[in-house]
């Protein structure tokens, strides 16, 4: 049975991997165990390696594999899990679950359903769909992905039918491409602009004209990260 610094750090490791598909560095490590040395994480891992739950990766830098997690181990059965890691884990992945790693090189993550790329319509939260996305394509943070319906990004190289890969966020840098919530009922998918005291929703398309709002109206979901299309 692992000892409980061992399952946190397991956890942590698993966290991560499923997240951006990169272990955390043994600095990360040690900052998320609250240990005062990097000592402490050798042993750790090495342990771990010996009961056969992770693997290293050879020739590359801070590569591990989690091969195991420890079926016979209840929830119950174990202490509350280190409120230091949950914290890390909850900043960086968010109250939602994280994506679940289809293999080495491709995750699945959450297709919510259609997005208007013109007039914006009521978001939809459909859970039970999924899209696999390359693991590159993601950074760190929680993801989800969106269907594009309309044609107002196609300037932006965003066509209809397209699925589009968006990190979740609440604010967004002047120019990015971003998912808003307007006026708490509807979503579009549009460039940000800054226009004053008002912010701005811009299409990539001469026919469609950039909606002007109150910065109270519009809530940024997230940013626009990658775009997976069939042909």
């Amino acid at each position: 049975m692992l000892t409980r610094k061992q399952y946190d750090l397991l956890m942590f490791i698993h966290d991560r991997l499923q997240d951006t598909g990169v272990s955390p560095s043994f600095d990360e490590m040690k900052a998320a165990l609250d240990l005062k040395s990097k000592s402490g994480i050798h042993r750790l891992i090495t342990g771990l390696e010996e009961r056969g739950f992770i693997r290293r990766l050879p020739h590359r830098a801070r590569a591990l594999e989690v091969v195991r997690l420890p079926e016979n181990t209840e929830p119950e059965a174990l202490p509350q899990r280190n409120r230091r890691v949950e914290s890390i884990r909850h900043r960086e992945l968010g109250t939602r679950g994280p994506a679940i790693r289809r293999s080495a090189d491709t995750v699945q993550l959450p297709l919510y359903g259609r997005i208007a790329a013109g007039t914006p319509i009521e978001a939809l939260r459909d859970h039970s769909n999924q899209v696999d996305v390359p693991v590159g394509m993601l950074g760190r943070g929680d993801h989800y992905a969106l269907e594009v319906d309309g044609e107002s990004m196609i300037d932006a190289g965003i066509l209809d039918g397209d699925t589009v890969i968006i990190e979740r966020c609440e604010n967004a840098d002047e120019g990015e491409i971003v998912v808003a919530l307007v006026e708490a009922e509807e979503v579009t998918l549009k460039r940000f602009r800054r226009l004053g005291t008002q912010v701005g929703l811009e299409p990539a398309n001469k026919l469609f004209r950039t909606q002007i709002y109150d910065p109270g109206q519009v809530n940024i979901q997230g940013r626009l990260v990658g775009l997976l299309r069939k042909y």
